[in-house]
């Protein structure tokens, strides 16, 4: 990694590095147990798909090649995929809003290096995505009647790829905040995270899909993602279903996370 964007925090300064990647974490959850407005959507909207796709696709269970005679069993992890989507839109719409109303200026002085403000939100959509994944596993389960066969190790995979994607999105998003350094960043942000989550295998398998959307979806990294996530669920899990999704979130991590450090460092004190 090269010096301009290799991360700097001074060795006297990392205990306090950690410590405001902590409270900006903890900070990000006592915002939204304060303002229960930011975190409805994130518990409704994931349910609401769970449910309304699962009775709108409910008949493609008995078609040969779904892989599953119970729509629950495709659909659970798209819908953890979508509410830990509005996770990290959260980690850039505090710090966005830290940026319009003077905060962000003080964090920037801060002793601790400039990383803090980086993995701190970041720590903050994790913490976040706890809950819709939480939640659309209980409904899944209780309402729907999903079935994990790959045990623990299946609900481990969905805890997995949503930690990444919260991630992933977390450091798209404080890349645009980065650079508009206002609330508009999230509607910037929006239009991408929809359509790359959107044209993937979310409602079908890949061999159900024809023309440009399969070429699409072929290509898309929320593909493979799926892919490990779901496989509890439609099966056992192994590791020629897990690498592919694990490497995409590497790369979305890596590729975001570099972009948005690089705007992070540019930024004048």
């Amino acid at each position: 990694m090269s010096a301009a964007i290799a991360p700097s925090v001074p060795v006297g300064g990392a205990a306090t590095a950690v410590r405001l990647i902590w409270r900006l974490s903890v900070r990000g959850m006592l915002r939204i147990a304060r303002r229960p407005s930011l975190i409805i959507p994130t518990l409704i909207m994931p349910v609401f798909l769970l449910v309304s796709f699962s009775g709108s696709f409910s008949g493609l269970g008995g078609l040969q090649g779904y892989g599953t005679d119970n729509v629950y069993n495709w659909m659970t992890a798209y819908a953890v995929l979508q509410g830990v989507s509005f996770a990290g839109v959260g980690a850039a719409g505090m710090t966005a809003e830290d940026m319009e109303n003077g905060f962000y200026d003080r964090l920037l002085l801060v002793p601790g290096g400039r990383l803090p403000l980086l993995l701190g939100p970041i720590g903050y959509s994790l913490l976040r995505s706890l809950i819709p994944t939480t939640m659309v596993l209980l409904v899944a389960y209780t309402l729907g009647s999903a079935d994990v066969a790959g045990g623990v190790a299946g609900v481990a995979m969905v805890y997995l790829g949503a930690f990444g994607v919260a991630t992933a999105f977390a450091c798209l998003g404080l890349f645009a905040v980065f650079i508009l350094k206002s609330m508009r960043a999230l509607l910037a942000i929006q239009v991408p995270i929809f359509m790359i989550t959107f044209l993937s295998i979310g409602q079908v398998p890949l061999s159900f899909q024809t023309g440009w959307l399969h070429a699409v979806s072929r290509i898309n990294p929320i593909t493979p993602v799926l892919t490990m996530m779901r496989q509890g669920f439609l099966g056992p899990v192994t590791w020629a279903d897990s690498w592919p999704g694990l490497v995409a979130l590497l790369a979305l991590v890596g590729f975001f996370g570099i972009g948005a450090w690089v705007m992070l460092r540019r930024m004048a004190p």
